[in-house]
């Protein structure tokens, strides 16, 4: 049950000294608690801006693995074209080479 000020049993001046300074205790609370809710408000909105942006980037990295994945499946598809026909066996060989010498450049460019 919540009391009053009229149920606390004070009489005269006291009554209005208490309402007074439950009055200015409540002031002071709401006002704490508007300024609590507008800096979550603001945190909010910079964390909403922030879900955007990287919904942005992962939309367009998604794009980007698309586009990469479509060309990987047609090289793989062009290579394995070239494994199945017997007579092309040099140009495996070739792949592989080449393969191998971007494999020592990179080697080479990383531990220099």
């Amino acid at each position: 049950m919540r009391r009053t000020v009229a149920d606390s049993g004070s009489s005269g001046t006291g009554n209005g000294y208490q309402y007074n300074h439950v009055e200015e205790e409540n002031n002071r609370s709401e006002n704490e608690l508007s300024d609590k809710v507008k800096a979550l408000k603001s945190l909010t909105i910079d964390i909403g801006d922030e879900v955007r942006y990287q919904n942005k980037m992962l939309k367009g990295m998604d794009d980007d693995f698309d586009r990469g994945s479509g060309f990987l499946s047609s090289t793989m598809n062009r290579l394995t074209a070239i494994a199945r026909s017997g007579s092309n066996w040099h140009m495996c060989y070739l792949l592989l080479f080449c393969v191998l010498v971007i494999f020592v450049l990179w080697l080479i460019l990383k531990f220099r």
